[in-house]
């Protein structure tokens, strides 16, 4: 599934991020990288999906949160 398919309050961890090489570099750069647990905090289908990661919040663009593929985290 990808992100952007996620629910809010939802724990996901990232398998991968299929994006232009410049930006998954700068993901990377900001702490989103492969088996990274990632927390939705507000997905309402409109504008921006704003999530937690590594302890700050970040607002993803829908078409950034379409090209990283996650699976359910294990709690």
């Amino acid at each position: 599934m990808t992100l952007k398919q996620g629910k809010n309050n939802g724990i996901y961890q990232v398998l991968s991020i299929h994006t232009e090489l410049r930006l998954e570099r700068r993901l990377e750069a900001l702490g989103l990288t492969e088996g990274t647990c990632i927390t939705i905090l507000n997905n309402d289908k409109k504008g921006s999906l704003t999530a937690r990661f590594r302890g700050t919040r970040f607002a993803l663009g829908r078409q950034i949160a379409d090209n990283i593929e996650v699976k359910e985290a294990d709690r």
